[in-house]
């Protein structure tokens, strides 16, 4: 039997190259009527806004573990069914329960000053009485170390301007773990963003078995540029912070999706979506409630305009991306079986502005298929194809070689409001929004109704 099987998909793999060329000649003058339909749909159609804003209105940021993201994902559940969208159902996921609880961090010395800040998620809290100690203000990893004697006792402070989220992130991630290993009591980072009106931004941070753990907040922009100065001074930098975080068990949650059932191959799926969970501040509105009210509303304008492609197109509402992937991979999980027939995976999780193309994780004959359906979405200016994309609930199936895509936005301003107060609907504009539907729509569509599947590379 495996022999047998062998020789088929060797057969295969001779036979699906030589009539990609054909297919990938055709796909921008056979599917144009239908694209062009799609986007003009997408764009005199409201909905998408309207029901991104009562879903952020309604229910507020949707942390992992709490009620209020149990109840929005009942809400898009029964919107879903409403819809008449086909297998509407949820996946049980356990989820990890982290609460901010009260916070304050005070400037002391050398004058009293109330600081912004926010708790890192999965940070520890301080001691019932705060923590008050001098601040030790470094701008890197290195000078940390150069200066590890001056840390021990001390809160350290990072001042590291944003450069690219990768660059910056780092000192969230890890901030906690170096400072302890150089006997610090508590550590915060300036807010990773290169805009801030005073408004610092939270997101998940780490700890290592080998140190001790101590307690990490972010700061504003502004305010680790204050200190940093008043160090440079010589000033005595003091600082007290106080901090209630703790971690609960784990909670139980659900990924939840939908379909339009394909009319000929409905086992061969094309899978898209976002994730329903947000940090505990601002709304969750960009990151990614538009994400998933985006992907949501581009299989439902497939279903009104009576677009029944060849596969199956799934979206679906991944859960807790913000502070464990725990959604992600319980997907990978439940569907093992299929994921050799899932087509490809997408993902919106940069913001639902302007959308300008996609990132496209693949063998170099998909990625040709790809680059021609993207010409269908040149009229909206989302035609841009490039090498390499996908997304963070998406990674752990295109791990077992499923071609991702991740929608690419105009991202200037995603940093200013990310993981923030900030975050909130009235940053979207409602036809950008519109576009992003249009563009995922398109994108699943035409992969969903290729005569062939996208050819993979071995995972």
């Amino acid at each position: 039997m495996r022999r047998s099987l062998a020789s088929c998909a060797a057969v295969a793999a001779l036979l699906v190259p030589a009539a990609l060329p054909a297919q990938q000649s055709e796909i921008a003058t056979s599917y144009r009527a239908q694209a062009d339909r799609i986007i003009a749909a997408a764009l005199r159609d409201s909905s998408a806004y309207a029901r991104l804003t009562e879903l952020v209105d309604r229910f507020g940021p949707r942390l992992s573990g709490t009620d209020r993201l149990e109840r929005a994902l009942d809400w898009v559940l029964m919107q879903m069914r409403r819809d008449g969208l086909d297998s509407v159902r949820a996946e049980p996921v356990r989820v990890p329960h982290w609460v901010r609880g009260s916070e304050s961090a005070e400037l002391v010395l050398p004058y009293p000053r109330r600081l912004p800040m926010l708790s890192l998620g999965g940070s520890i809290a301080t001691p019932p009485d705060g923590i008050t100690a001098d601040v030790l203000v470094v701008s890197s990893f290195d000078e940390l170390k150069a200066r590890a004697a001056e840390a021990r006792g001390r809160i350290v402070l990072y001042d590291v301007a944003f450069e690219n989220y990768g660059q910056a992130v780092a000192y969230r991630t890890n901030g906690a773990v170096e400072a302890a290993r150089a006997g610090a009591v508590a550590s915060l980072i300036r807010s990773v963003t290169p805009y801030s009106l005073q408004t610092p931004h939270t997101g998940a941070m780490r700890y290592d078995s080998t140190v001790g753990r101590i307690p990490h907040a972010a700061i504003t922009v502004e305010d680790a540029m204050l200190l940093h100065r008043m160090q440079q001074r010589g000033e005595r930098v003091q600082v007290k912070l106080y901090m209630e975080a703790r971690s609960l068990p784990d909670a139980p949650s659900r990924n939840v999706m939908a379909e339009l059932r394909g009319r000929e191959r409905p086992g061969e799926v094309v899978v898209l979506g976002g994730h329903s969970d947000s940090w505990d501040v601002g709304q969750g509105a960009m990151d990614d409630g538009g994400g998933v009210v985006a992907a949501w509303e581009a299989v439902r304008l497939l279903k009104v305009l009576g677009l029944q492609p060849r596969r199956t197109v799934r979206v679906v509402a991944w859960v807790n991306e913000e502070n464990g992937l725990r959604g992600g991979t319980a997907y990978r999980d439940a569907h093992r079986a299929e994921l050799g027939r899932h087509v490809a995976a997408i993902e919106s999780d940069a913001g639902v502005f302007r959308p300008l193309g996609f990132g496209f994780s693949g063998s170099d004959a998909a990625l040709a298929v790809v680059e021609q359906i993207g010409k269908l979405l040149e009229p909206i200016g989302a035609g841009a194809i490039r090498r390499g994309g996908g997304g963070a609930d998406i990674s752990p199936i295109m791990e077992q070689g499923v071609p991702g895509l991740g929608l690419n936005v105009d991202g200037e301003r995603y940093f200013w409001y990310h993981h923030s107060d900030a975050d909130t609907v009235d940053k979207l504009d409602p036809r950008e929004l519109g576009e992003c539907v249009a563009a995922l729509a398109v994108m699943a569509y035409v992969l969903a109704e290729l005569p062939e599947p996208l050819p993979r590379s071995s995972p």
